[in-house]
Formats: structure tokens, sequence, C-alpha cells
């Protein structure tokens, strides 16, 4: 059997990707880009070498990935291990003192080794940290609003203050930041657990990054939700923050951590499906893009 024709076909559809791509690495080369790696890509095997991959090739090209990463179903079953209940209140983990142990261990010893591994398979770029080292974030305690009513989460904070010498280190060294969300609290009274998509919105301003992208389980913000044709593929600021209260409790942080992003100076901010592998080189790399885009105006 002659396959040459569809191993041709294959080839000049590949050529097509590279050349549409170009312009855009052209783009990028020397940017910061700061992504956020959360939903299903984080427990799904194939999902974590396509992520992985893709940082080690935007590494290749001249980006400078700097990776902060979620960790939700590792940390509720290494909660419940313990027998530590797991409670969501608008959006946010509620959380104990026993649990902020757990939890920091889980995101840096479990996720945070486990993408150093999968990206250094290639190089060795990947170094992990989270918010103690070297004063990368300060925290503040912080609640939430519940339908008009005020929570409280436990040893949940927000950043307060952000120190990004050591990160731009290692970027000017080549290597690719793996970061967690726990933050000392400013008060000295011990580690908060921060969202961490409003941990990589605060990084992505302090870092002057070029690009925020959030990889979750959805394929972008609709306007009206569950109508999977009302997919926005570029909102304003503006428009955003009309639109934010009356999101669904799960996609506020994701949503505030945009807003708050492209407020703070960051050119875009994009959500993106996570579950697609390569979603993030098609966001960045292809004229038409994927997911939503959060612009100033």
């Amino acid at each position: 059997m002659d396959t040459t024709a569809v191993s041709h076909e294959d080839a000049f559809i590949k050529a097509g990707t590279l050349t549409e791509a170009l312009p855009w690495i052209r783009r990028f080369q020397g940017s910061i880009f700061v992504i956020k790696l959360g939903g299903n890509a984080m427990v799904e095997d194939t999902l974590l070498d396509a992520f992985a991959d893709d940082m080690v090739f935007l590494a290749t090209v001249g980006v400078k990935p700097v990776v902060v990463h979620g960790g939700g179903p590792q940390i509720s079953r290494a909660l419940g291990d313990k027998g530590i209940a797991s409670e969501f209140q608008g959006g946010y983990r509620v959380t104990s003192t026993e649990a902020i142990p757990v939890i920091r261990d889980v995101l840096r010893d479990e996720i945070g080794a486990d993408l150093q591994r999968r990206i250094n398979h290639h190089s060795d770029l990947a170094v992990v940290l989270n918010g103690e080292d070297d004063g990368l974030f300060v925290a503040d305690r912080r609640g939430a609003v519940v339908d008009g009513v005020e929570v409280d989460l436990g040893h949940v904070g927000e950043v307060v203050k952000v120190n990004p010498r050591e990160i731009l280190r290692l970027l000017e060294g080549g290597k690719i930041p793996v970061i967690s969300s726990i933050a000392p609290n400013r008060d000295g009274t011990g580690l908060l657990n921060v969202n961490a998509d409003a941990a990589a919105a605060a990084l992505a301003v302090a870092l002057g990054a070029e690009k925020l992208v959030l990889l979750t389980d959805v394929a972008g913000l609709y306007a009206n939700w569950p109508a999977t044709d009302s997919l926005i593929s570029t909102i304003t600021v503006s428009e955003l923050a009309e639109l934010l209260p009356s999101l669904e409790s799960g996609m506020i942080p994701k949503m505030s951590a945009c807003l708050d992003a492209v407020a703070g100076g960051v050119p875009k901010a994009a959500i993106i499906d996570g579950r697609l592998a390569h979603s993030l080189l098609l966001e960045a790399f292809t004229t038409s893009g994927i997911g939503t885009e959060v612009v100033a105006s």
C-alpha cells in the first residue's frame, strides 16, 4: 500500500501550523507567561505530560514560562485520608489549622515535585518553590461573601505583597519556576492557603508578564451558561466587572484573577480548557486562539 500521499498531507498540515505560529513566537520571545495549572489537567497523566512538553516548548522558543499550580483533588484526597473534612464556600476551600501543613506538603512535595520530574524529563529546567521561599508572597487573612453573608474561611489568605526577585533570577538563568500558593501571614501567625488563581494574577502583575493563562475544566467564560453556544471569545475589564456578580461561585475566583491581572497592567489574561492537550499552545501561537481572553478595552 502506498501511504506517501497521506504522509505528505500530514506533513503539509504540520508545516502550516508551524508557519502560523512563527509570528507569534517572534512576538513573544523574551516575554514572561504566568500559567496557572488546575482542574483535570492536573490528574490525567497524558495531559500532565502534554503540559510539561508545552512548558519546555515555550522555554525553547524564548518565552519565559512561570507555572503556578493548584491541587484541589489531591488535597481533598490527602485531607480525607487524615479524617479532615473538605468544605468550600464561595469557591474557596475552608482551611482549618490542621489542614494547612497537609495542603503545603501535598502542593510542594507531591504536585510540584511531579511537575518538576515531568518537565525535567527533557532537560534540567524546573525549580519547585512556594510562597515561603525568599519572601515570594506575603498574605493577609480573608473571608468570602456568600449570598450576602460574610463567611469565615479559616486559614485562607490573599496576597498583599510579592517579591519577584528569585523568580526573575531563575528566569534569567533559563529555568521554569513551579510555584504553589501557600504564603506566610503578614502578622507572623503562620501560613495561609491562597487561591492559586489569585496568586498567579498577583505574580503576573509583579513580574510584568505579557500574559496570564488559567487552565481549567471549562472551555472559557459563557455569557449564558449552560448554553454552550454563548462562549465569549474576548471581554473587556469593564464588561467582566459588570458580569462578575452573576457568575457561578466556582468561576468567580478565576475571572476575578483575570480582571485583577489586566487591571494591574498585564496586557492579556485568558481562561482556557485544560482538558485539551496543548491548548496553551493553541491559545498563544494561533491566530484564532482558544477560550476567553480578557483585555483592558
